[in-house]
């Protein structure tokens, strides 16, 4: 039996909620900073940067993707896992690179614009100003990842399942330019688990290791292993592959796989990769995919040994907590306490739903400071076709769920005076898997007189609860309304609104399951909206004292 390393404690997940697809290094030069990336799919900005002194105490630094000139056909991708797939993270001679792949969804698997690939570059990953245009390379396939030979020789690999036979390739490649040394060669076919992909490359102790993930992304998602004398190959698989997985299990982790590696000052190893919050049932995982963290023995000449992932771990020594980081994003696991105060900007871990209109977005406007302005678009959260936006945009922002419990509330000043103007809040997922509760304009009953309305909507692939509509009190009208969602439990969330000024008067307007935001690649979001429903409606919202308090992790 290998003995797993017990000289220190941490909790998984190391990032909660939606950050899949981990990529993680360290760097020596930069104070000896640990770095990871993430991949952010429609989100923008995208690709989160994550940087941490002591392993514990993480903290967002930039998002690599962050101006629309970078990337402005993110505006236009259609599908609801299009977007920023797997991101590798690099550093090599004082810059750093993010190797990723732009995927459209919609399109056939056999189109090879489906994926567009690219490279990021900084000299200074903690200022998002410095993250350059990408440089694009052509590559009929996803997860590309470079490897530095010591001959100068730079090699891309990447997976490819489309044209040809599922498995991993490699090429070399000018990281200036893009240009590519030849056609693409086939690695390994992986062990027959289904898309062969994720590779990483490892030289060590005279070897090279090549580092895949396999199953698919659910349930089945395994790491295994390959390794030959060659960067040429031919590999051969780790007898003991799986190196990583929880399939099979009773396990609360779950989909474990899409691995990196790295080492810390002692030259002991680590290991990221992502994992569900699931159970076996794969049912409840509002959160989507998060990256987790395990130590990894890997004696010389052998095959590396990854230590079990669950909630609490135990791991190598840790380096003495530090928390002298710059960036400006918060610590994970930091509360939100946002007055949108003169003079400040938009908090760098909202997001929107693919490129902002950046004028529908104002912190602090004149007639209304320290709050929020949110102008309407005419989409409302759900998709015109598929899951697309169009060039319209669509007016929301947000952040991510991070945390199994959690009360999320703002103020709300909103006066609609056309009809089908609408403004609220929403666990947002995907345009076509989300919850909203807003204050719409509508007609009363019997009556063509226009009112405010509360108005609660799901929609997912499963079932959902009924859409409800009430008017909203007659003493609450024309008032600023305290809006509040809460993750009361693993399963479920409330909604709930009151006046502002009386928090005594809150009422509880409805429930839904998390489960109707439990799909796909990515996870859960909390933010406002407004809306003219497809009309002629201009009226913004206004948005104040933004709370958002997390009150649990559930890890078993």
């Amino acid at each position: 039996m290998i003995q797993e390393p017990t000289n220190s404690t941490f909790q998984n997940p190391i990032f909660p909620g939606f950050f899949p697809d981990p990529s993680c290094i360290f760097v020596e030069e930069w104070d000896l900073t640990f770095f990871c990336a993430s991949s952010s799919f429609n989100a923008f900005p995208g690709i989160p940067i994550h940087a941490s002194k002591d392993l514990k105490n993480w903290k967002l630094i930039s998002n690599a993707l962050n101006r629309h000139e970078q990337l402005p056909v993110l505006a236009l991708t259609n599908g609801s896992t299009s977007g920023i797939w797997a991101s590798t993270i690099r550093y090599h001679d004082g810059t750093f690179y993010v190797i990723t792949t732009l995927e459209h969804d919609k399109k056939a698997t056999d189109d090879p614009t489906r994926h567009d690939n690219m490279i990021f570059k900084s000299e200074d990953p903690f200022d998002p100003t410095a993250w350059s245009n990408p440089v694009h390379f052509e590559f009929e396939g996803y997860d590309p990842s470079p490897f530095w030979h010591d001959d100068g020789t730079v090699y891309i690999h990447g997976a490819h399942i489309w044209q040809v036979s599922p498995g991993i390739y490699q090429n070399t490649i000018d990281l200036e330019t893009g240009e590519l040394g030849g056609p693409w060669i086939s690695l390994w076919n992986g062990t027959g688990g289904l898309a062969p992909e994720g590779p990483h490359i490892y030289r060590k102790d005279g070897w090279y290791y090549l580092l895949a993930a396999e199953g698919g992304t659910g349930v089945d998602h395994m790491v295994t292993m390959a390794r030959s004398r060659s960067i040429n190959g031919p590999f051969e698989a780790n007898p003991a592959n799986p190196v990583l997985t929880n399939a099979n299990t009773t396990s609360y982790f779950q989909t474990l796989g899409h691995a990196d590696l790295f080492q810390d000052e002692n030259e002991n190893w680590w290991a990221v990769a992502l994992s569900t919050r699931s159970g076996p049932e794969y049912v409840t995982y509002p959160m989507g995919r998060e990256t987790v963290m395990t130590p990894v023995t890997w004696d010389e000449g052998k095959w590396p040994v990854f230590s079990r992932v669950q909630g609490e771990m135990s791991g190598w020594e840790m380096p003495d907590e530090n928390l002298n980081l710059d960036g400006h994003g918060p610590w994970v696991g930091e509360p939100d306490v946002i007055d949108f105060e003169p003079g400040s900007g938009i908090p760098s871990h909202f997001l929107y739903w693919r490129l902002p209109i950046e004028s529908s977005y104002t912190v602090s406007p004149q007639e209304h400071p320290r709050s929020l302005r949110v102008r309407p678009s005419k989409l409302n959260l759900t998709a015109y076709d598929g899951n697309y936006a169009g060039a319209g945009g669509q007016s929301f922002i947000g952040r991510r769920q991070t945390d199994t419990l959690f009360t999320w509330s703002v103020d709300m000043d909103f006066s609609p005076n056309v009809r089908d103007e609408e403004a609220g809040m929403s666990v947002f997922l995907t345009m076509n898997h989300h919850i909203r509760l807003g204050v719409v304009l509508l007609p009363s009953d019997n009556s063509t007189s226009l009112t405010p309305h509360f108005r609660f909507h799901a929609i997912s692939y499963i079932p959902t609860p009924p859409t409800t509509t009430y008017p909203v009190p007659a003493a609450w009208v024309d008032k600023k309304l305290h809006l509040e969602i809460k993750a009361f439990n693993l399963t479920h969330y409330s909604f709930s609104a009151g006046p502002a000024s009386s928090m005594s008067e809150m009422r509880t307007i409805a429930y839904a399951g998390a489960d109707i935001v439990s799909w796909g690649f990515t996870g859960a979001l909390l933010g406002v909206y407004a809306t003219s429903n497809g009309g002629n409606g201009t009226t913004p919202a206004y948005f104040e004292n933004w709370r958002y308090q997390g009150q649990g992790q559930f890890m078993s």
